[in-house]
């Protein structure tokens, strides 16, 4: 299967799966002329762009809807991921419900925008999502917090060790890996095999899950 960003040549490729006719032009159009940006398929429905994934080079980043008719959104993420975990799914709604937010990030998404959001935050958000963050609205950053607050839930032992336990404290508060790696004075290599390793005990595959899952399960304590 081919990815279209393998090379620093290739632009981004984005998918867009949204209902709305006129919002998926404009947002297609916008995004066409970023440079180092291209949305090379843009669909109505989840089927049909799961559909073009058998045949169709894969794209880097999908922006996804939740309310759509046929599949939602939510339920759609896994079935893109089975494709190619290298996906970044960015959720683009207007729903902000708890249940919207915690399930999309439980799911696999990468990140989760709202459609009020400006063309410019949706742009800064591929590019952030690119580099390994996980775009949140704030709105959506404090509904997350506040979510996950609430939540007592018995502490599970995942075995990590102190250096992970360390470098998940810094992925929750935002780094890159590169930053980790400056930080600790360790290569990005090493880090790189941390995270994997954290992913891995976590039982999660992306930045956002581990996040969500850190604060569900109080993995850490917040630095006072």
């Amino acid at each position: 299967m081919i990815k279209t960003n393998d090379k620093d040549n290739f632009p981004v490729n984005i998918w867009l799966v949204e209902d709305n006719s006129s919002y998926r032009k404009s947002l297609a159009s916008v995004i066409n002329s970023t440079p180092g940006m291209i949305s090379s398929n843009t669909f109505s429905t989840c089927e049909r762009a799961l559909k073009a994934m058998e045949t169709e080079p894969f794209p880097d980043v999908i922006l996804l809807d939740i309310g759509l008719p046929g599949m939602s959104g939510i339920k759609a993420i896994q079935k893109f991921k089975s494709y190619s975990y290298d996906i970044h799914i960015v959720i683009l709604t207007i729903y902000d419900d708890n249940d919207s937010v915690f399930n999309a990030l439980c799911e696999g998404a990468s990140g989760y925008l709202l459609k009020d959001s400006t063309q410019d935050k949706i742009v800064d958000s591929i590019k952030e999502v690119l580099a390994g963050g996980a775009p949140l609205n704030m709105h959506i950053a404090q509904k997350v917090l506040q979510l996950f607050a609430k939540l007592n839930s018995k502490k599970v032992d995942y075995e990590l060790t102190e250096r992970e336990k360390e470098i998940l404290q810094h992925l929750v508060s935002g780094l890159t890996k590169q930053q980790i790696a400056d930080k600790l004075f360790l290569s990005f290599h090493t880090v790189n095999t941390h995270i994997k390793n954290i992913y891995k005990k976590l039982q999660v595959t992306t930045k956002a899950a581990v996040i969500s899952k850190a604060y569900k399960e109080n993995l850490f304590r917040p630095k006072e």
